[in-house]
């Protein structure tokens, strides 16, 4: 662990939660409260008052069984999380605008967040008839279209994980989903009905990083009205080509998707 020589303001609490962390973060079955003392030169007593901090706020979580600590994915949440927005609304928000203009349906941009999904932006398109989510919204991880569409190419370890942690819809078991998910993946986007709002057709494409990873999803949730001009492909069209420009704009690769 590297620490400056002679550094000129002192944390000592600080400096003994980052020691843990950065210890953990190189173990992959984590340690004992005794083996983190010893590889800290720590008493056991400094040991267990930072690892029950640690462990409320979430950062580590202690295996029942082994009784090791590890690392939780919530550094990695909060390293990748708010960059991550930024830079995601600055670019998103005029291809949004375009896309509701274009379509006359509302989109909104959602990523992974305390294993839920959160809604980060939302437009709505110039007509009196529409249907948005609130800005700012959780949803639950398996029954959003974009939760669907991020993990579809989220790895099959951070899978596993999620399905650990979030429990499937009552009609669902983990190879159901794990099928689902590979079509998705398969076809680049993901239309179906709405879980929510019967009549309301879900159209979600993900945005790809330069990980190749997706980093959030475009959700149209589409809705049919009389006399509409625009046919439900167009806008399927005009949703894809909206997340690819803006993949390509985070530095991703798009799926290959028709």
């Amino acid at each position: 662990m590297s620490k400056k020589a002679n550094p000129t303001y002192s944390a000592p609490a600080l400096e003994k939660g980052l020691d843990i962390i950065e210890l953990l973060s190189k173990e992959e079955i984590g340690l004992t409260q005794s083996e983190i003392a010893r590889a800290l030169d720590r008493s056991v007593g400094e040991i267990f008052r930072m690892l029950m901090v640690l462990q409320s706020r979430g950062y580590v979580a202690q295996d029942p069984v082994s009784d090791r600590y590890a690392l939780t994915t919530y550094i990695f949440e909060i390293a990748h999380r708010i960059p991550t927005v930024g830079r995601l609304t600055a670019a998103a928000e005029p291809l949004m605008r375009d896309v509701t203009r274009a379509t006359n349906q509302s989109v909104h941009l959602a990523i992974l967040a305390d294993e839920s999904i959160l809604v980060v932006g939302q437009t709505n398109p110039p007509g009196n008839n529409i249907l948005s989510v609130r800005l700012g919204a959780k949803i639950d991880l398996w029954q959003a279209s974009s939760g669907r569409v991020i993990l579809a190419f989220h790895s099959a370890d951070e899978v596993t994980e999620l399905l650990k942690k979030v429990p499937l819809p009552a009609d669902y078991n983990n190879e159901k989903i794990r099928t689902e998910l590979a079509d998705i993946h398969s076809n680049g986007f993901e239309v179906r009905d709405s879980f929510v709002v019967k009549g309301v057709v879900n159209i979600a494409v993900p945005i790809i990083d330069h990980s190749g990873r997706a980093a959030a999803a475009l959700t149209m949730p589409h809705i049919e009205r009389f006399g509409e001009k625009i046919t439900f492909e167009q806008c399927r069209v005009e949703l894809i080509k909206t997340a690819a420009t803006l993949s390509k704009n985070l530095g991703g690769k798009p799926p290959g998707i028709s």
